[in-house]
């Protein structure tokens, strides 16, 4: 699971070292490095951000001031070299305070909870939406057969029918929760309890026929031995 996120820091050598620490844990995607809270609000307004990494001390706009702004916040670290805000940054709800400067163990420790919060809510979700031309439209997981990809578009297929949607293959796959998805081909994901059989290179679910590639059979082939009734 990648988490996207951001850095809000005034100073350019803060930001530079939190650049590194970001790029050098290997999930954390980094949209934005903002100098000021009015950068970052219109970059939260813009992408979808899991975690910011929030300076309390800033020209303008305090960091505080921006998190109590935001009507929908993502899970927020904050950074400061100042300790005496932590209790205001913790009535607010913030997962970690990191005070500067930042050692990696320390940064690493705290994204970890980060990644693993995430990981437990997407677990527990029991749907996503697509957005469809007029709107979104709510799909259950129990109700997905399989997901098939073609370029930057999404065919969801469930037993009632075919929902298409712009979007990627990997962040379907990012969306979806572990354990209950498999990703068969280069351009098909299943859902487990849907898997019917499996013929060669190709396996039923639902009643449709899903191509299974040399690279994911592996995968495919382990998860049937675990519930494989042996003699």
């Amino acid at each position: 699971m990648n988490i996207r996120c951001i850095i809000v820091d005034d100073e350019p050598l803060a930001r530079d070292g939190m650049e590194l620490l970001v790029k050098g844990t290997g999930f954390l995607q980094l949209v934005a490095s903002c100098s000021n809270a009015m950068e970052a609000n219109a970059v939260l307004a813009a992408e979808k951000v899991q975690l910011m990494f929030l300076d309390i001390q800033m020209p303008r706009m305090r960091g505080i001031d921006l998190l109590r702004s935001l009507p929908i916040k993502p899970l927020v670290i904050i950074t400061t070299a100042y300790p005496d805000f932590a209790l205001e940054g913790f009535e607010l709800n913030v997962l970690d305070y990191l005070v500067k400067p930042i050692t990696p163990e320390r940064f690493l420790q705290s994204v970890n909870r980060a990644l693993t919060l995430l990981q437990q809510q997407r677990s527990e979700s029991d749907h996503l939406f697509i957005k469809t031309g007029s709107g979104f439209e709510k799909i259950a997981y129990a109700d997905i057969l399989f997901i098939e990809g073609a370029q930057n578009y999404l065919t969801i297929h469930t037993a009632q029918g075919k929902h298409m949607t712009l979007a990627t293959f990997r962040a379907a796959e990012e969306q979806l929760p572990p354990g209950k998805f498999l990703r068969v081909h280069k351009s098909y994901i299943v859902a487990v309890d849907k898997i019917q059989s499996l013929s060669g290179n190709e396996l039923s679910c639902g009643g449709h026929k899903v191509p299974v590639s040399k690279n994911y059979r592996e995968a495919l082939m382990l998860l049937i031995d675990q519930r494989l009734i042996r003699k």
